[in-house]
């Protein structure tokens, strides 16, 4: 099954509150795409917990799932939705896999991802929006954002003449800068220390993030 990690979910939010080790959804997939990552996608030990989280997906995506471990911990949404950044990390960890590519599985978390978003003004599933924060460039890919969402799909290739798809690209290319640079509009302040943890100033680790989307 999935690789755990050490990890402590309070009472209040369903878990036992003690440091244990456990896996959920929005953190396994993370762990096994940077094993891939590393050169270990067909390692038997990645390969087998893979299998194990894309069997989890339903018909819009993936839902909010976490290990026994953790007692009753879920996320706050209905039992029926997506979790949005659990299908996010899934579906580009799969992207990795190579049995997956192509697949049903990535196929259904691409369209997840992108009826998430041509429903983004009336559906919030586990109080994830595709609003005006969403939409801000950012670095690192670690949270859900235009262009993490629009890294995952198009290395998909399978909806890249798709028109909820290309609303989200013209987004991201309305804000490049005369000299076809990108500046930050949002930071995370634990990288205030690196050259996209500002937004005064183009950013070249961004620029290369957004031309890379859209030259795919």
């Amino acid at each position: 099954g999935p690789f755990e990690v050490l990890m402590n979910i309070p009472v209040k939010f369903g878990g036992l509150g003690t440091d244990q080790f456990a896996w959920a959804l929005c953190d396994a997939p993370v762990v096994l795409y940077s094993l891939a990552r590393m050169g270990l996608q067909e390692d038997a030990r990645v390969l087998g917990a893979a299998e194990y989280l894309a069997k989890l997906i339903r018909d819009n995506g993936w839902p909010c799932v976490a290990s026994p471990e953790l007692g009753s911990f879920r996320g706050p949404g209905r039992r029926e939705d997506p979790c949005p950044y659990a299908t996010l990390v899934m579906t580009k960890l799969l992207l990795e896999i190579p049995e997956f590519l192509g697949s049903t599985e990535v196929e259904l978390g691409v369209e997840s991802l992108l009826s998430l978003w041509e429903r983004r003004r009336d559906y919030h599933p586990y109080i994830f929006y595709m609003g005006t924060d969403f939409c801000k460039l950012k670095s690192p890919e670690i949270w859900f954002d235009i262009l993490h969402v629009l890294d995952v799909v198009s290395r998909s290739s399978l909806k890249s003449d798709d028109r909820r798809f290309s609303e989200m690209k013209d987004i991201v290319a309305t804000k490049q800068t005369p000299s076809g640079r990108f500046i930050p509009e949002s930071i995370w302040m634990a990288w205030k220390g690196w050259e996209f943890g500002q937004k005064k100033e183009p950013s070249r680790w961004l620029t290369l993030q957004a031309l890379k989307i859209l030259k795919r």
